[in-house]
């Protein structure tokens, strides 16, 4: 009697570990978020750690009644922020160093800065 192994069994097997790895590497290079609120005109955190050259999501929540404007000249970032909704916004990557961000219609509370490192 002859008996023949199948031709398909390590085709499956490598079609398995591609697909492991496929995964495995989507979960490693998930995009890092950032949850930031607006809340009497300040920014909640006022700033924040991302790591160098990595590109980040910036949840921004707008908690008060009225509209304010995330601006970063550094950032090369600007986006109104209607009240009481919220904003994504993506930032690098970025190469070591601080980069302040404000709140046009409030700049002199609404401050912060991203620090890269």
């Amino acid at each position: 009697m002859n008996q023949h192994k199948p031709l398909y069994a390590p085709v499956i097997s490598l079609l398995a570990i591609l697909l492991l790895s496929v995964v495995t590497t989507a979960v490693k290079a998930e995009t890092p978020v950032i949850k930031i609120e607006i809340r009497n005109h300040l920014f909640y955190p006022s700033s924040f750690t991302i790591p160098v050259n990595t590109k980040v999501k910036l949840m921004i929540y707008n908690r008060d009644n009225t509209s304010e404007e995330f601006e970063s000249y550094e950032l090369n970032r600007e986006k109104v922020i209607m009240g009481n909704r919220k904003a994504v916004i993506f930032i690098g990557p970025l190469p070591a160093g601080e980069y302040p961000f404000f709140g046009e219609f409030y700049p002199k509370t609404a401050q912060g800065k991203v620090i890269a490192e």
